[in-house]
């Protein structure tokens, strides 16, 4: 049985024993707070169309994303009127969670371990979709690819959008630090 007090992610035991110091050696940094670390993982589902034609898909959006975050999503909501697409302010478009700590760490080596290779066709993610100060940006097409979605309760397939905030200061840097974690990157 776990003890949850004495509990600590499989990724984030692997970044303290072994990820900082690579890191520190192959960037050559002075300080141990110059060694990039993750900051936190933004998960956003936009319902589009669906959503002006039904409100509810965007409540059953977030409680998809719930179950897969393991935390409360928040509803997003439209800033702004367009009447081209018949949306008023206020009105429900998607969800975001944001995932922080220990949370950030097991999602993470889910995304990594289990959701990535259940991908129909998968053949890496991109390796130039950084920001330029350290962030990943990726998404994907189907939130059915992780195993807390249970396939035969699923009326709607979202596609979803994936942030990786580090606090690495270049690409170059964020991109060794997500490799040490496995990311299978393309190129």
């Amino acid at each position: 049985m776990l003890d949850a007090a004495n509990y600590t992610p499989r990724l984030k035991d692997a970044y303290a024993k072994t990820i900082r110091g690579a890191l520190k050696e192959e960037f050559g940094y002075k300080n141990e707070m110059q060694i990039p670390k993750l900051e936190k993982i933004v998960l956003n589902i936009g319902c589009g169309a669906e959503a002006v034609r039904d409100s509810k898909k965007a409540k059953t959006a977030q409680e998809d994303l719930s179950t897969i975050a393991g935390q409360k999503a928040m509803i997003t909501r439209a800033k702004k009127s367009i009447a081209g697409f018949r949306v008023r302010e206020g009105m429900p478009l998607g969800a975001k969670v944001t995932l922080r700590g220990d949370r950030m760490y097991e999602f993470l080596d889910r995304l990594i371990t289990v959701a990535m290779p259940r991908i129909r066709d998968f053949r890496g993610v991109s390796g130039k979709s950084f920001d330029g100060r350290g962030n990943y940006a990726t998404g994907i097409k189907e939130h059915l690819v992780f195993p807390e979605i249970n396939f035969d309760k699923i009326d709607e397939n979202w596609g979803m959008d994936i942030v990786i905030c580090t606090t690495a200061n270049t690409d170059a840097e964020a991109k060794a630090l997500l490799k040490a974690f496995n990311m299978p990157f393309n190129s």
